[in-house]
């Protein structure tokens, strides 16, 4: 254990963490995995582990953050140019690369997830932050219902990508890439569809809004006009 006169900085500590819940869900189902198991993977006490998370679940958020980081820190404007399914198979690309080094345990995570869906409905949400921030990596946007609907399709799209690369041991990652295309592909397709949808309906989801906030509809009385108003 790691002397409390020279602790760590907590940024490492949170790191060894990381990596040392990876390490043990590339080795064992993550049901068997204990937090004390990790913080002596760690070579930390449980209360530098209590500082940093609450529990392991914790933990796979703070990696996801991780990830985002490095390839948000990577992004620059080089594909400005570029489509924007292009960009956005640069960018998860990049995710994957970012990854690499945590592909068994991820991959041991993936099959634990299959088992427990209440789990699999809580790890969404994490998901879904970081599909938001790699969208906004490839100048695309998740507001609004629409938004909201090709969010929750890119994770699930993702997680079929992420299901090829665990069986992809090929150095150029091809069947990886081409899923990827594939997914995007069939994205591009659905979006489109969801984008014709929300404006052939813009007009009634307007008139909903008029009259749940208060408005008076084109055409109706107002309060001015009394109850001898003529009517048009």
């Amino acid at each position: 254990m790691a002397d409390s006169k020279t602790k760590a900085p907590p940024a490492d500590v949170k790191q060894r963490i990381i990596d040392a819940l990876l390490a043990l869900a590339g080795e064992m189902p993550w049901e068997d995995i204990t937090i004390s198991e990790v913080a002596l993977r760690a070579g930390i006490s449980l209360a530098d582990f209590r500082d940093q998370f609450p529990s392991k679940g914790a933990v796979l958020a703070g990696f996801s953050r991780m990830i985002d980081r490095k390839v948000l820190d990577g992004t620059n404007e080089d594909l400005a140019a570029e489509t924007a399914r292009d960009r956005l198979f640069d960018v998860l690309m990049r995710r994957i690369d970012a990854m690499g080094p945590y592909k068994a345990g991820l991959k041991g995570i993936s099959q634990w997830v299959r088992r427990d869906p209440v789990s699999a409905m809580a790890l969404n949400t994490t998901v879904l932050n970081s599909m938001r921030f790699m969208l906004e990596a490839a100048h695309l946007h998740s507001e609004g219902i629409a938004g909201t609907l090709k969010l929750q399709g890119l994770a699930i799209a993702w997680q079929r990508v992420l299901n090829v690369w665990f069986e992809d041991d090929e150095p150029g990652l091809d069947r990886t890439m081409a899923a990827l295309d594939r997914e995007l592909s069939r994205g591009e397709t659905l979006t489109a569809r969801l984008d014709d949808m929300t404006r052939l309906t813009a007009p009634l989801r307007s008139l909903a809004h008029a009259v749940l906030s208060g408005r008076p509809r084109p055409g109706a009385r107002t309060r001015d006009q009394g109850d001898d108003a003529t009517p048009v």
